[in-house]
């Protein structure tokens, strides 16, 4: 039997089938496309949101959680097209985050695009990132994210030093 999916049978899953964020920490609700290097997620503001300003808008600062969301989806699809699960990964950072503009409005419909730079077999990958509203760049930034081997031992690691 074969697990593969194909491209179109990865777009149509839903997004809680593809990265592990639930209930108000999932901000992406989608996959519009997908390929090996690049990966366009969409994402609404909601104005009632955890995250809304008086005015209902989303801080740009939430900007670069979008991005991670997006990646992970990436990182998934791409375990997922080969039968397939991601392993848990963690975003390191970035050298510079760039909003264009202070807050994405309420209601906004945004589209998040990631492109791979860098995949090592250790881990370690990093993503040019950017953020739309229509025709508008709304925010930019290149990401360092890594995937250790043993996820557990990474994470007991960190609060052990």
């Amino acid at each position: 039997m074969n697990d593969t999916l194909t491209i179109d049978e990865l777009l149509q899953q839903p997004i809680e089938a593809i990265i592990p964020h639930r209930g108000t920490m999932l901000l992406i609700n989608g996959v519009n496309t997908f390929s090996e290097e690049t990966l366009t997620a969409r994402a609404t503001v909601h104005a009632d949101a955890w995250y809304a300003d008086a005015q209902g808008a989303m801080p740009a600062w939430i900007g670069i959680e979008l991005m991670a969301q997006t990646i992970a989806a990436h990182v998934a699809l791409l375990a997922m097209r080969g039968g397939g699960r991601a392993r848990p990964g963690v975003l390191l950072g970035s050298r510079s985050y760039k909003a264009l503009q202070p807050s994405f409005a309420g209601g906004a419909q945004l589209l998040v695009h990631a492109t791979e730079l860098l995949r090592s077999e250790e881990g370690h990958g990093a993503y040019e990132c950017t953020i739309q509203d229509g025709d508008v760049c709304c925010a930019e930034a290149v990401i360092k994210v890594f995937q250790p081997a043993d996820f557990q031992s990474f994470i007991e690691g960190s609060f052990s030093s």
